[in-house]
């Protein structure tokens, strides 16, 4: 074995004991044996000529070195893996692709762009995840970050696939109470809240480009858009919801769209990754994939430049 990939399986195996939080696991993940990832471990370790982990009997946890180290093995091996990339057959694609996407969207529509996109190319590994929080890439390890509105950090290139109509949902009955499909109407009914998502007053548009902002007082708040979802059919308070997820709903009655003639702003969905990933291939591929086929989906429209997106990335993180 070249002292070059020496190093560079060192790297891998000191990346991968620290996103699992096991030798056991890492040496699973890389196929090695446990034993195996443990020199490589100590290998690093004496090279470096510093502790990267410290280990105890029941957990392992980075040092501030190994902090520091980590980001630096992550460039390193997606630095190897772009220029390997670069004298590949170019028809054929191959190798892993770790992404990071919304629960909701990750979970009823963009997986099935994933996995049709992955039947076609059986050499490509991917790594899915799904979580509405705010990570923070750098540190993550993943190579792609699908989410909703803009990232705070702007080291990162965003590329914008498509925008999402949202709509104000109410169980029938709660429907029904409203004296008119109008905004002023929800003064009088109890919302549901999909916190932080919308904060505390709710931005309107009418179909003839008239404005109104009312206040969102929540009778159930949650985190989570599912959660948010049966407590609007329960009828606990009305919700604004991606019509991409209540779509049938509303076609079946199941949920009444409470103002026709007015949508709350739309949102975009977008895909995040570092300059230093600009170049790859797999990326680029699975990006070109998802922004092709979520257009063609109910509720997601693609991005004009009078779609009045909302940029308050503090209201966007959950969906």
């Amino acid at each position: 074995m070249s002292k070059s990939l020496d190093r560079l399986t060192l790297l891998a195996s000191f990346v991968r004991i620290a996103e699992r939080g096991s030798i056991s696991a890492a040496a699973r993940d890389l196929g090695f044996s446990q034993a195996s990832v443990s020199r490589h471990l100590g290998e690093l370790e004496t090279r470096l000529e510093t502790r990267l982990i410290e280990r105890t009997t029941h957990s392992l946890a980075l040092t501030d070195a190994g902090e520091a180290a980590l980001l630096e093995a992550r460039q390193l091996l997606q630095g190897w893996g772009a220029l390997a990339e670069r004298f590949k057959d170019q028809d054929q694609l191959s190798g892993t692709l770790q992404v990071i996407a919304p629960v909701a969207l990750g979970q009823l529509h963009l997986i099935d762009a994933a996995l049709d996109w992955q039947v076609k190319h059986p050499d490509v590994r991917l790594n899915w995840r799904l979580d509405d929080a705010e990570i923070n890439l750098v540190q993550s390890g993943y190579d792609l970050w699908v989410r909703i509105g803009r990232p705070k950090d702007d080291r990162l290139i965003v590329r914008e696939l498509v925008q999402v109509e949202r709509l104000v949902v109410a169980a029938p009955e709660l429907a029904r109470s409203l004296v008119t499909p109008h905004p002023d109407a929800l003064k009088s009914v109890p919302g549901v809240s999909l916190a932080p998502f919308e904060g505390a007053r709710l931005p309107l548009t009418s179909s003839e480009g008239q404005r109104m902002t009312v206040s969102l007082p929540p009778a159930f708040s949650t985190n989570n858009i599912f959660a948010a979802l049966k407590a609007a059919r329960k009828g606990l308070g009305y919700a604004v919801m991606p019509k991409w997820l209540v779509a049938d709903e509303v076609d079946r009655g199941v949920l009444i769209d409470a103002l026709p003639d007015w949508r709350a702003p739309p949102l975009m969905v977008t895909a995040c990754y570092l300059p230093s990933r600009r170049q790859s291939r797999l990326l680029s591929a699975f990006v070109d994939r998802a922004s092709e086929a979520l257009p063609r989906l109910r509720g997601f429209q693609l991005i004009t430049d009078e779609a009045g997106l909302s940029d308050d990335v503090s209201q966007i993180r959950v969906t």
